[in-house]
Parts: structure tokens; sequence; C-alpha cells
């Protein structure tokens, strides 16, 4: 089982490594410092977004981010309302690439 980091932490330390890539992020809703989760929207700027969480893979016990859902922008942002009347702890980060890089990967 994956040691889990502080959500404040993770945030800080990804919007430390997107302004290295001078990549433009934003957070638009601050969640929970310690266990919060995070949702993670990359504006492509021409209407278009993709959404990313971080979820639980069973068979390897450890959670990878997983872009969840691709589309028009208006429907991300409703995904993300829906979302955050559930789960008041949750942060959302939103970052702005043409070319939908978010480096998640390299996380």
């Amino acid at each position: 089982m994956e040691a889990r980091l502080a959500s404040g932490i993770w945030v800080a330390a990804y919007f430390t490594r997107l302004r290295q890539a001078n990549i433009p992020a934003y957070v638009l809703h601050r969640g929970d410092d310690t266990a919060g989760a995070i949702a993670v929207k990359s504006a492509r700027l021409d209407g278009t977004a993709q959404l990313w969480l971080r979820e639980w893979d069973f068979e390897t016990d450890t959670r990878s981010w997983r872009p969840v859902l691709d589309g028009a922008e208006r429907d991300i942002d409703a995904r993300i309302a829906r979302d955050r009347a559930q789960d008041r702890d949750l942060w959302v980060i939103e970052i702005e690439s043409r070319d939908g890089a978010t480096l998640l990967d390299e996380m």
C-alpha cells in the first residue's frame, strides 16, 4: 500500500512542477489540506477540456491519475460542480494547456 501525501503538500508540489514547465494553473476550489481529493481540469483554450481524477487500481493497490471525462468545457464544469456538491473537501485545479499536457504522468 502506498503512503498518502497530504493534499495541500501535493498541490504545492504540483504547482511548482507546472511553473517549471510554464503551464499556467489556478486553484478554483481549495479542499481539505490533509485528505481532500483532487480534480485537475486541463483546459485546452478552445472550448474543450479534460477532467483528471486519481483512482484506485485494486489489482496493484495503488492510485493513478486517469482522464475521466473529455469534451466540452461546460460539461467538465458541470461534472466538477456535481462532484463539489457531494464533496466539499474536493480540491479543483485548472491548468491551461493547448496541447493537453498535465504532467500528471510524471507525478
